[in-house]
């Protein structure tokens, strides 16, 4: 087996992502509200300055964010950024980015969390259309995000949010067995190679430190309109 790791530390993935500026029916500008059902995911601010608005089964938070703050959460966060000038984070990703490959569910209402064809057609942005088209339907897409989050919060006991953890498992489930081998193949290879380097150096053996590799990449994509903001992507 492989017992050097070639990919980012970890199995994490990392994208730069510059925040919507686009303010809401609230008032607020940012992002799109939306849970990962596997993955945790960090934020490292780079520039301007904002929030993250939290909501989970202990209650609504808001995380204060400027350059330097580093802010993680955990599977079952529905979490919206908030831009207030310039916000600017890279995003560190569990599972070989996999939060952005598919490990997402936007606050929808419930009217669109029935089934995976239904979910998609509010929310998939086609890239063969022009910009000005995927800006309308993020923005569309983001705007509905916000009605189903508003109603979260706004809910009396924890009914509401235990139904949309339900909706959204279902919605995913047909994903699982692709999920699990993106894990295979990323965090759960990594984890697996760092036991047998550390078996073979407590047997004063280290033939992992002749594959010593360097690597370094540029992104494959840049302004892809994501669910939070502009995002450079990168293949890892």
């Amino acid at each position: 087996m492989t017992t050097t790791n070639t990919g980012l530390p970890g199995g994490v993935a990392v994208s730069h992502l510059s925040v919507y500026d686009w303010p809401a029916s609230d008032g607020v500008c940012g992002g799109t509200p939306h849970m990962h059902l596997a993955c945790s995911e960090g934020y490292l601010v780079t520039g301007g300055r904002g929030a993250v608005q939290t909501l989970t089964a202990s209650g609504y938070e808001v995380t204060p964010l400027e350059a330097g703050t580093v802010a993680w959460f955990t599977p079952g966060t529905i979490h919206r950024l908030v831009n207030e000038g310039d916000l600017r984070i890279t995003v560190l990703m569990q599972n070989s980015g996999l939060p952005e490959a598919g490990d997402a569910v936007l606050t929808l209402p419930p009217e669109y969390l029935t089934d995976p064809e239904t979910y998609a057609r509010a929310t998939v942005i086609p890239a063969d259309v022009p910009e000005e088209e995927q800006e309308r339907i993020a923005r569309a897409r983001r705007d509905l995000a916000l009605e189903g989050n508003r109603a979260l919060r706004e809910a009396e006991g924890p009914e509401a949010l235990a139904a949309f953890h339900r909706a959204a498992a279902a919605l995913v489930r047909p994903r699982i067995a692709e999920w699990r081998e993106r894990w295979r193949q990323g965090a759960a290879a990594a984890a697996e190679a760092t036991g047998v380097q550390l078996d073979a150096l407590e047997r004063g053996e280290f033939p992992h430190l002749a594959d010593a590799v360097v690597r370094s990449e540029r992104p494959t994509a840049r302004g892809k309109f994501g669910m939070c903001g502009r995002l450079d992507v990168y293949q890892n």
